[in-house]
C-alpha cells in the first residue's frame, strides 16, 4: 500500500513522551493537501487471469462523515499475471466476468470473552439486505446494501446477549466498573454499493448491480484454498458468484421475520455450525484487452450512541424492560446505518466535496507542572487557517451507569481561544488527578441539512488528531527540602475502598506529596527488601507510584517503608504505609 494524507500526522506528547505513536511514515511526496478526503491508501494487485486491480481506499474525518470507508476498485484487463511489470498475455478479451465479495462480520470483539469465542468469528451474526430487487418500506431511496448485527447466541444462556449487554466482569477484558449492562455490541456494520459500471461503453451506474446477493456458509467448501486448473471446482465457484438474489435474507430465513424476539440459532445449517457471511456478485462483464470496469463500495458502521447503549442496557439489566424491548432498541441501529449511507450517496453526488474544516493542530505538548498543567501547540502552514481553538478536558464527573470514570469519561469544554493562541495554562484542577485533553481547530458555521438529518454546526478538526492518551497532572510546588510534612495518599491503600478514597480512574495508585523537587524515593518491604527506587526530578511536590515493583509486578498486601532523600541537601524522611489488595 501507499499511504497518502492531506497533512503529516500531528505529534502529541505528554511530559516529553509520545502519547500516541503513529507507526505509519508518510513520505513528503505523499502529502496531498488538495485531496477531498483526509487519508487514502492505494495499491495495485495483478491476478492469475491477467486482471489488474487498482484500489483507492479513503476516509473523511469531518463531523457526520467519519464513520465510513470508501473503496474505489478499478479492474483492468492488462494481461499481467504476476508481480513484475512484464506483460505475459498481450491480447484477449475476458468474457462474462464476475467480481465477488464475501463479508464475514462479527460485531464485536469487546464482548468475545463474555459470550464465547464463536461470537468472534460470527457464528451468531445475522445478515440482512436492501436493494431495488426487494420491496422494503424503509428503503424508499432504493439504496443497495447489506448489513449485520450481533444476533442471539444459544451457547450463552445467562441472559439475552443481543446487543452485547455487559452484566459481569470478565477477566482482564471487562472490569466490574463496566458491568452495569452497557450494550457493547450494538453496532451495525454494512456495505453499500455506491457505483458499478454498466459496461465498458457505459460508465453510468447500473442500479441492477450487484446481480448476486445473499449469504453463504462462512466455512463452506468453496471458502478454502483452490486449484484454478480443476475445471469442476472453478465451475462451482462461478455458479456461486452468478447465482442471483436470494429469495430471503439470512436474517429473514433464521428468524421468520421476528428480528427482535427470535432465539433461533443464526448458524443453523451452516458448515461446522460456523455461521454465515453475506455476499455480493457483480457481472457478467465483457472486458476487452486494455479496458476496465469500476466498482465503488462503502463500508460503514453505525448504531446506538454510547449514552443510549448505557441507558438501554442498564434498563434491561435492572429488569425495567424485557429482552425483546431491549432488542427493539438495538435494531434502531439499522436506521442510523441507513442514514449514514444516505449521507455517503449525497457526498458522492457532490464529487466528494465537503465544507472544509481547518487543519488540526500540527502538534500538542502537555506538561504536568506545580499548580498547573501547561499546553502548547503549533499549526500547519497549508490548508484552511483556524478561526480559533476549542480545548476539552476529561472530567471526574459521574457517568450514569458507571461505578467510576475509568472506562468512559465525560469531556468538558475548558476554553475557547482565538486564532493566534498557541498555549494555555490550566489551573482549575484537582491536585494529582489524571487529566486528558483534546484540542480542535475551529472554522466556519455550516447550515443544517434536514434531508440528511444534520443540524447546523461549526466546522472542527477531528478530536482524534490532537488527543492525549497519557495522563497529565497538576502537581504541588516542590518543597525546598525533605521534612516531616511528607504524606502518602491514600494511607492505608485499600483496593476495595469506595466513596472517593482512591484516585478517579487510577485505582492502582498512591501519591507521595509534600516532597522536594528533586529527591529519591526508595520503597522497602517490612523485611527490608528493596521493592522499587523512584527518581523524582520534575521540580513538583508530588510523585505517583502505580504499586508495581522494579519488575513491573503489582505489590502484595503488607506494610511498606518509604525512604525519601533530598538530592541536594541529603535530608531524609522515613514514612510507613500499608497496602490491602
Amino acid at each position: 500500500f501507499k499511504h497518502y494524507s492531506k497533512f503529516k500526522p500531528s505529534t502529541i506528547r505528554v511530559d516529553g513522551a509520545e502519547s500516541y505513536f503513529v507507526k505509519t511514515v508518510i513520505e513528503d511526496e505523499n502529502i496531498k493537501p488538495d485531496m477531498p478526503y483526509d487519508q487514502m491508501l492505494y495499491n495495485v494487485v495483478n491476478t492469475q487471469m491477467g486482471m489488474t486491480m487498482k484500489r483507492k481506499i479513503f476516509q473523511f474525518s469531518g463531523e457526520y462523515f467519519n464513520n465510513f470507508i470508501v473503496t474505489e476498485n478499478t479492474f483492468i484487463n492488462t494481461g499481467n499475471i504476476d508481480v513484475d511489470p512484464e506483460i505475459e498475455r498481450t491480447s484477449g478479451a475476458l468474457e462474462d466476468v464476475y467480481f465477488y465479495y464475501q463479508y464475514r462480520m462479527a460485531p464485536c470483539r469487546e464482548t468475545r470473552l463474555l459470550f464465547g469465542d464463536p461470537t468472534a468469528w460470527g457464528r451468531n451474526t445475522l445478515n440482512d439486505e436492501r436493494g431495488p430487487y426487494r420491496n422494503d418500506s424503509d428503503n424508499p431511496e432504493q439504496l443497495r446494501y447489506q448489513y449485520s448485527w450481533h444476533g442471539y447466541f444459544q451457547d450463552f444462556s445467562s441472559w439475552n446477549n443481543v446487543g452485547g449487554p455487559i452484566w459481569k466482569p470478565t477477566g482482564t477484558v471487562i472490569d466490574k466498573a463496566d458491568s452495569v449492562g452497557r450494550l457493547a455490541s450494538s453496532q451495525f456494520p454494512g456495505i453499500l454499493v455506491l457505483h458499478a459500471d454498466k459496461s465498458i461503453s457505459d460508465r453510468t451506474d447500473d442500479p441492477m448491480q450487484p446481480t448476486t446477493t445473499g449469504y453463504i456458509a462462512s466455512d463452506g467448501e468453496l471458502n478454502y484454498a483452490s486449484n484454478p486448473f480443476i475445471a469442476t471446482e472453478m465451475q462451482k465457484r462461478y455458479n456461486m458468484m452468478s447465482k442471483g438474489h436470494a429469495a430471503k435474507s439470512h436474517a429473514e430465513v433464521i428468524t421468520d421475520g421476528d428480528f427482535a424476539g427470535s432465539t433461533k440459532n443464526p448458524a443453523e445449517g451452516s458448515a461446522n455450525n460456523a455461521g454465515y457471511s453475506f455476499v455480493n456478485g457483480f457481472g457478467p462483464y465483457q472486458i476487452p484487452y486494455g479496458d476496465s470496469i469500476k466498482i465503488i463500495l462503502v463500508e460503514a458502521a453505525a448504531g446506538l450512541s454510547r449514552e443510549e447503549a448505557i441507558r438501554v442496557g442498564k434498563l434491561y439489566k435492572d429488569g425495567a424492560i424485557s429482552a425483546t424491548e431491549k432488542n427493539e432498541y438495538v435494531l434502531q441501529g439499522k436506521d442510523s446505518l441507513h442514514q449514514t449511507f444516505k449521507r455517503v450517496v449525497d457526498l458522492y453526488n457532490n464529487n466528494w466535496e465537503l465544507p472544509e474544516a481547518p487543519m488540526p493542530p500540527k502538534n500538542l505538548e502537555v506538561f504536568s507542572r506545580g499548580g498547573r498543567i501547561e499546553l502548547f501547540w503549533d499549526i500547519y502552514d497549508a490548508g484552511i487557517a483556524p478561526q480559533g481553538f476549542e480545548l476539552y478536558r476529561s472530567t471526574t464527573d459521574h457517568v450514569d451507569g458507571y461505578a467510576d470514570n475509568q472506562f468512559y469519561s465525560k469531556y468538558e469544554l475548558v476554553t475557547e481561544l482565538g486564532p493566534e493562541a498557541r498555549s494555555f495554562v490550566d489551573t482549575a484542577l484537582v491536585t494529582n488527578t489524571a487529566y486528558y485533553y483534546y484540542l480542535q481547530s475551529v472554522g466556519d458555521n455550516v447550515p443544517a441539512n434536514t434531508s440528511l438529518n444534520i443540524p447546523s454546526y461549526k466546522l472542527r478538526s477531528s478530536r482524534f488528531y490532537a488527543q492525549t492518551y497519557a495522563p497529565a497532572y497538576k502537581r504541588s510546588k516542590g518543597a525546598s527540602t525533605i521534612t516531616n510534612k511528607v504524606r502518602i495518599v491514600p494511607n492505608p491503600y485499600i483496593i476495595s475502598a469506595t466513596g472517593g478514597l482512591l484516585f478517579p480512574g487510577e485505582e492502582n495508585k498512591i501519591s507521595f506529596v509534600n516532597i522536594s523537587g528533586e529527591c529519591t524515593i526508595a520503597i522497602y518491604s517490612e523485611l527490608g527488601e528493596l521493592i522499587k527506587t523512584i527518581v523524582h526530578d520534575d521540580g513538583s511536590g508530588s510523585h505517583d507510584w502505580l504499586l508495581t515493583t522494579s519488575s513491573n509486578q503489582f505489590v502484595v498486601s503488607g506494610i511498606y517503608i518509604a525512604v525519601i532523600t533530598d538530592k541536594n541537601t541529603g535530608d531524609r524522611e522515613i514514612a510507613k504505609f500499608s497496602i490491602i489488595r
